[in-house]
């Protein structure tokens, strides 16, 4: 079969590799129909994710049809449509076992597809754990309308819910990528008072104001006095910071409130710095990491109810053969793309 693959630092490619098969009786074998790119594959292209592995097919974000199991899987059978999880989770280990599946102690646990074992910008996916991983697809839900369930839309929907968010709440969320739109979709299943959307692409901030027109949109420029304007306590109460810019971790607790909640969710190429004698006495709270993607069923739910839309994300569509043109729009952000779908 074709699979994108990280050959080194800085390249990827279209190579040639066999079909996966089942190694253990947890597996399943996933024939993708739809995939994406994520800005994780950026990093790792450019060099920034230490523990991705020379060699493995990149992609995280794919639905598909169950084309086989291993003895053990209960959940899931051949024929069953699926959104995978960009997560492997053995569900028994003590940070599974409180949620936090990000940090399973299995050896291909938390974060392997498209990182350490192969993942699903391909023909054919393995998925380990597939129980965990794996989640059907309600019959009233399109691929399109699933494809960003397993990673991005459960990256919003686990901020959100870390977040504490409540009614009275001004929320800023930095950044106006996918995972910030994420974040802000699943911020209004909360109903806070207001939500503030902060990114300094012009493009961006239209489809905002497009798309979200009860949104407040403001520039990183601005970005400091509109939410103090805006919030009622100086400040924002809940900042997500989804942006991973050179400045935007300054940003967002210079704009939190004293005692405010922020939760960091990008991901950066560098270290950040936490200047604590600056912001002595402002109380905050930080919440950080990778996703804990255990709230799949829940999110699939949610969009076959209609409470949830991210089908406005994909702004371009093509092919696996035009898999390079895909990513190179995608990479440097060309012609207002948000999210490509792959067709597999």
């Amino acid at each position: 079969m074709k699979a994108y693959t990280y050959v080194e630092p800085h390249r990827f490619a279209v190579t040639d590799k066999e079909r996966p098969q089942l190694r253990d009786g947890g597996d399943a074998i996933v024939r993708i129909t739809l995939a994406s790119i994520c800005a994780s594959d950026v990093h790792i292209r450019h060099g920034s994710v230490p523990r991705a592995v020379p060699g493995v097919t990149v992609g995280h974000e794919m639905v598909g049809v169950v084309e086989e199991v291993g003895g053990s899987v209960a959940k899931v059978k051949s024929g069953d449509r699926v959104a995978v999880n960009v997560e492997t989770f053995c569900g028994e280990c003590f940070f599974c076992r409180h949620g936090f599946v990000n940090n399973c102690t299995s050896p291909d646990g938390g974060w392997a597809l498209g990182c350490r074992i192969d993942g699903g910008l391909a023909q054919y996916v393995r998925v380990p754990h597939a129980d965990n991983g794996l989640n059907i697809i309600p019959s009233t839900v399109d691929d399109e309308q699933a494809l960003f369930v397993g990673d991005i839309l459960s990256t919003g929907f686990w901020a959100v819910k870390i977040s504490e968010i409540a009614e009275r709440d001004t929320v800023l969320i930095i950044g106006a990528g996918p995972t910030g739109i994420c974040a802000m979709l699943c911020a209004m299943l909360k109903n806070p008072k207001r939500i503030i959307v902060c990114e300094k692409s012009q493009e961006r901030r239209a489809f905002i104001r497009k798309h979200y027109p009860k949104v407040l949109v403001t520039s990183p420029e601005e970005c400091l006095a509109f939410v103090k304007s805006h919030g009622d306590n100086g400040g924002a109460d809940i900042v997500v910071e989804a942006a991973g810019g050179d400045d935007t971790f300054g940003m967002a607790w210079r704009c939190a409130r004293p005692n405010a909640i922020v939760t960091i969710v990008a991901m950066y190429d560098k270290p950040q710095m936490l200047p604590l004698p600056d912001m002595y006495g402002k109380n905050l709270i930080f919440k950080t990491g990778g996703v804990d993607g255990c709230n799949c069923d829940e999110i699939l739910n949610l969009i076959a109810k209609g409470q949830i839309d991210t089908t406005p994300l994909i702004t371009h569509r093509f092919t696996f053969d035009e898999i390079e043109k895909a990513y190179d729009l995608f990479e440097n952000k060309r012609d207002g793309v948000v999210k490509v779908a792959v067709r597999i």
